[in-house]
């Protein structure tokens, strides 16, 4: 190694038996080099000698401070991009305690206090999961979240339901075993909030199903008939709706039926063309049998007006008989003649036959003589 650089030692070669020139055993191999020549710490700066650069502790790194100062952020040297330091209170205490305190008074009042629109409540429960109480319409306080959780609902709106369904075909079976399409509304809205919320698991598919099943006991006791013309809806719609609201009132759901309509009744569709041919005969006997009963109708009257005229004339026929004979005879005789189209003219012992009909139907069927001839 002699005549060459000793990365371990100073900058001339020295012979490898002398202690410091070379290797960690010397004087100086594990302290970086000194004075006395002996070996030096590649890794650090300026091989240990006095003055300069030394490793950096661990208390250093903590403190993001260097063996020659604060460090810069910025990364890769000592010469990066500006640090970020929150200013400091009056005394040296640091704003991160009243940042923290400010940002919790805002969240406890944001989440504290609800306000409830008209027409709405709200139930309030126990980090989501126990009932609580229930707030009114109005600004109402409460714990902070997540402790208290609040939801609202509207309580006085009049909800909709539409049974089946648009395009949905729904068959009901009548009294007399015919099968009808029908279709109806229901409306409802909550009455006790607490109970439509956690009572039942689905209080608006129990709402469906109840109606469902009250509809169909309702048609049930109704003929094809009567519920087709509408004789029979508005007792379906009264039966249906006081069927569901006992049921919904027995499983206690919060809910209050405000009426039942019934919106369209057909035939099935597979039997519809022959429905309307049986129900267009029906209206034609229907028809037929209305204009009957109004000939009879005429027919009975005329007769009571002739057997009261008949009473009227035989009351004066028995006062006068000889006049009231002869009277109902010359009203008899103008009855028969009026419509006769034979003239007699008496004369003598020969009765002349005159067609003056004839005469006057010839004199109508001739033209008409033209100017100038």
């Amino acid at each position: 190694m002699a005549g060459k650089n000793n990365p371990w030692g100073g900058a001339g070669g020295g012979d490898g038996d002398e202690p410091g020139a070379d290797g960690p055993s010397g004087d100086g191999g594990a302290g970086g080099g000194g004075k006395d020549g002996g070996p030096r710490n590649p890794w650090l700066p300026g091989g240990g000698e006095p003055g300069k650069r030394r490793s950096a502790s661990i208390e250093d790194i903590f403190k993001n401070r260097g063996p020659e100062g604060p460090r810069r952020a910025g990364g890769g040297g000592g010469n990066g991009g500006p640090t970020f330091r929150l200013p400091e209170r009056p005394g040296g205490k640091s704003w991160v305690p009243v940042i923290l305190g400010a940002a919790a008074l805002v969240w406890v009042g944001a989440t504290s206090l609800h306000f409830v629109q008209p027409g709405e409540q709200a139930v309030v429960t126990w980090l989501g999961g126990k009932f609580s109480h229930t707030l009114d319409p109005g600004t109402n306080p409460t714990l902070p979240w997540p402790i208290h959780m609040v939801e609202k609902e509207n309580v006085v709106q009049v909800r909709l339901e539409e049974v089946p369904g648009t395009k949905t075909e729904k068959l009901i079976l009548t009294s007399d075993q015919n099968l009808v399409n029908l279709s109806y509304l229901i409306r409802w809205n909550i009455s006790n909030l607490p109970l439509y919320k956690y009572q039942l698991n689905e209080p608006r598919n129990a709402l469906l199903e109840i109606g469902e099943a009250a509809m169909r006991a309702a048609v049930a006791r109704q003929k094809l008939d009567d519920v087709l013309t509408g004789a029979g809806r508005a007792e379906i719609e009264q039966d249906v709706r006081m069927a569901m609201q006992a049921r919904l009132d027995a499983y206690r759901a919060g809910i209050s039926v405000q009426g039942i309509e019934i919106d369209k009744v057909d035939p099935p569709s597979r039997v519809e063309e022959a429905f309307k041919d049986v129900s267009s005969a029906q209206q034609d006997a229907d028809a037929a049998k209305n204009r009957a009963q109004a000939v009879a109708q005429q027919l009975l009257a005329r007769a009571e007006g002739d057997a009261s005229e008949f009473n009227t004339i035989y009351e004066q026929y028995k006062l006068a008989p000889e006049v009231t004979r002869r009277r109902l005879y010359y009203e008899t005789m103008e009855q028969i003649l009026s419509k006769t189209d034979k003239t007699i003219v008496e004369s003598g012992n020969v009765t002349p036959y005159l067609p003056l009909p004839e005469l006057k139907r010839r004199a109508q069927q001739a033209p008409a003589p033209q100017q100038g001839e």
